[in-house]
């Protein structure tokens, strides 16, 4: 019981990222399944099967907020849910020995690029309302369906920053649009993990209890995405993936890894990751203030007339 109380509220909190950041639900919440044991296929396999009801929960309130564009949902959609199939298909293939670490690293590489992504560059918007082309939104769907598959999550951690940099819509209409696209994805996969796997490894009780977390906080991201400053969120985010899969990886019997350089490690990476959510919340701050000014320097020049 208590496992399934926890596993609800990772499902909650990672549903609450998700939603309102575009990414972290899969990794987040299969982090968490691999740190206590779970075999990889079969993490994946429950963290996707719970996501076909958080991603259509999380698409509808999407949607009924304004988050969603339908042509970028479908272009990058369709061709996500084919690189998730075959992805879930390949992870089944492999042995567990080499499908742990290889997920950790995976896990621990996306997390790394959402840190520093989130941390030193932040939101690119210069070049919104241009066109987002099929030549661009079909092989990242491939690739981003094929590493949420294998890594037990990266459909948001590849997608989002991918449309972000492009500079060419709303940050809250790529974050809706991505989450909307995910359905796609969630379901393949769990289609995927179904032919490779059965039903082998997976707790039908984890899966609804992540499924209860998210869909809680599905309606509440949505509305968050439009308040919460993503700079900060994305930091925050990419040190718990980063902190918990290097766990992952030092805990492997491939790494013969002595205690004392694991804690130098951890002290290590803990103290990057804090100074990493402190600059991204001051560099936020600063762009508030510059945005504003403007507004202040008007304002004053009103009153002095």
């Amino acid at each position: 019981m208590r496992t399934l109380v926890l596993l609800a509220l990772v499902g909650l909190g990672a549903q609450l990222v998700d939603g309102s950041l575009g990414m972290a639900y899969g990794v987040t919440s299969t982090t968490l399944l691999l740190a206590i044991g779970t075999n990889p296929a079969a993490a994946s396999a429950t963290v996707h099967l719970a996501e076909i009801g958080t991603t259509l929960a999380s698409g509808a309130s999407h949607w009924r907020f304004g988050n969603v564009d339908w042509k970028v949902v479908l272009r990058i959609g369709i061709p996500g849910a084919v690189g998730a199939f075959a992805g879930a298909t390949f992870l089944s293939w492999l042995s567990t020995e080499i499908a742990k670490p290889l997920m950790a690293i995976l896990l621990l590489a996306l997390g790394t690029y959402v840190l520093i992504r989130f941390t030193f560059r932040g939101l690119r918007t210069d070049r919104l309302g241009q066109p987002l082309r099929k030549r661009f939104l079909t092989p990242l769907g491939l690739v981003a369906g094929f590493m949420d598959a294998t890594g037990g999550g990266g459909w948001g951690p590849v997608g989002t920053p991918a449309i972000l940099a492009s500079g060419r819509m709303e940050p809250r209409k790529v974050i809706g649009s991505i989450d909307t696209s995910e359905f796609f994805v969630a379901v393949a996969a769990s289609l995927g993990f179904l032919v490779g796997l059965g039903s082998a490894g997976i707790d039908a009780g984890w899966v609804i209890a992540l499924l209860v977390g998210g869909l809680i906080a599905a309606p509440i991201a949505a509305w968050l995405v439009r308040l919460v400053p993503p700079r900060v969120l994305g930091s925050a985010v990419g040190g718990v993936i980063v902190l918990t899969n290097s766990r992952t990886l030092m805990n492997a019997d491939l790494l013969a890894v002595s205690p004392t350089l694991r804690v130098v490690v951890y002290a290590v990476i803990s103290l990057g990751w804090a100074a990493a959510v402190v600059h991204s919340f001051r560099e936020h701050r600063k762009q508030v203030a510059e945005e504003a000014e403007p507004a202040r320097r008007e304002a004053a020049g009103s009153t002095a007339a």
